[in-house]
């Protein structure tokens, strides 16, 4: 971790949620008049589309049928926790895109499935935020949670987590319901032993929990609206929240355990402001003060 410069790492798997996470920081950066330079996790994946495809071939012909883009090895784990580490240490760093369709592709000019080239951070963030897969890994060979300074995981249930991918991926991909059920199927290995760890890691998890039935997530037509859910908040360290506060403030919210906070689930965002935006100031305030 820096004090200079701090890093926020969000993560989540594929359909948690994060991207809407996401939007919850940007409000609060700007707001703030915070410059937060962002990296997506899937710039850090180690194959493009096609030689994906070509890896899983040959993994799949040897008898493995657990590789996918949650495993460690599908990953440039290294780059990622070196990227962390230089930016803490100086400020500086660099990332890249995945173009993942055709509306980026022209926008960025690399065909769908491929990577933009290597650029480096602007000099004037005042802090690194991280979205994706991999934020809080720690393995034998690398820590990448040790370079964070603030870890938030997004954790929606698991039938729910898969009806947002579903339809997400067959209305923005053109995938269909059994090609993301494979893919799922595929994932479960890695979902186990690479992405679930890191929630033991992050500081705070935001676990969306519908209150309607989602026993078949394959044939569910509709993903549960917010007003459908309830939101369970868990603070690894609770000591410094000012829970009485914070119920005070989000009708119709409870705690449940004494580091957890439950609260209906339209209030996310504001419950992600009241409680993140005092971290994030004082993160780049002692910033500030030491880079002047």
């Amino acid at each position: 971790m820096s004090k200079a410069y701090p890093i926020i790492s969000v993560v989540g798997s594929s359909g948690a949620g994060t991207s809407t996470v996401k939007n919850t920081f940007d409000q609060i950066f700007r707001r703030e008049g915070i410059t937060a330079v962002s990296i997506e996790g899937d710039a850090f994946h180690r194959y493009g589309r096609a030689e994906m495809l070509a890896e899983l071939g040959r993994r799949q012909a040897a008898g493995d049928l657990t590789f996918s883009h949650f495993s460690h090895e599908a990953n440039e784990l290294g780059t990622l926790a070196e990227v962390f580490r230089e930016f803490g240490e100086t400020g500086r760093g660099r990332t890249r895109h995945y173009v993942h369709d055709a509306e980026e592709a022209e926008r960025h000019g690399v065909p769908p499935g491929e990577f933009t080239a290597w650029a480096p951070f602007p000099d004037d963030a005042d802090l690194l935020f991280y979205e994706g897969l991999h934020g809080a890994v720690v393995t034998d060979e690398v820590n990448i949670a040790e370079h964070a300074d603030l870890k938030i995981g997004v954790v929606p249930v698991i039938n729910l987590e898969w009806i947002q991918k579903i339809h997400r991926d067959r209305a923005a991909r053109g995938y269909s319901t059994e090609a993301v059920t494979d893919t799922i199927l595929r994932r479960m290995h890695a979902y186990v032993h690479c992405i679930c760890p890191q929630f033991a890691e992050t500081d705070i998890n935001f676990q969306r929990v519908p209150v309607v039935d989602t026993s078949n997530p394959f044939i569910a037509r509709w993903i549960p609206t917010p007003d459908e859910s309830l939101v369970v908040i868990r603070f690894k360290n609770p000591r410094g929240i000012d829970f009485p506060y914070l119920i005070s403030m989000i009708h119709g919210s409870w705690m449940s355990r004494a580091n957890s906070v439950v609260i209906p689930g339209n209030k996310q965002d504001l419950a992600m402001q009241l409680i993140l935006t005092p971290l994030i100031e004082r993160l780049v305030t002692t910033a500030r003060k030491l880079r002047a």
